[in-house]
């Protein structure tokens, strides 16, 4: 292989890298633990979201969510089932987000007479982020 060949190979290599690794580097949320403003739209509209904290390690960010009810069985995301953290108490997940873009997720209500599959979206605002 000549040279040019290998320059533009290890080029290539190096910029799939930054793209992989991009999601908070880009933003300049260095690792750390936040509160964060988190939005939660659609199903009744009956729900919020009541405390968002976040967990930024080496790019990659982890939310901690407490839900407005304690009636959430478990959450799915990207075909991923995640089920609550807590024992008592309003239902709280910990998922992978991402920040400054709509999530689409589900999650297993039963407040209801029979156990439904609502659709949300949620949205981590990164102009929001305090650390703590």
């Amino acid at each position: 292989m000549n040279r040019r060949k290998t320059a533009a190979l290890i080029f290539c290599f190096i910029l799939v890298m930054c793209i992989c690794f991009a999601g908070c580097s880009e933003k300049g949320i260095a690792d750390g633990t936040y509160s964060v403003d988190a939005t939660l739209s659609g199903g009744s509209g009956k729900a919020s979201i009541e405390e968002a904290t976040v967990v930024v390690e080496n790019g990659e960010a982890t939310a901690t969510i407490v839900w407005s009810s304690p009636h959430y069985e478990y959450m799915i995301i990207d075909e991923v089932q995640y089920d609550p953290i807590q024992e008592s108490g309003n239902s709280t997940f910990e998922i992978p987000i991402v920040f400054d873009q709509e999530m689409p997720v589900s999650a297993l209500t039963v407040a209801m007479s029979q156990p439904h599959l609502i659709e949300y979206t949620l949205y981590f605002d990164s102009s929001t982020l305090k650390g703590e």
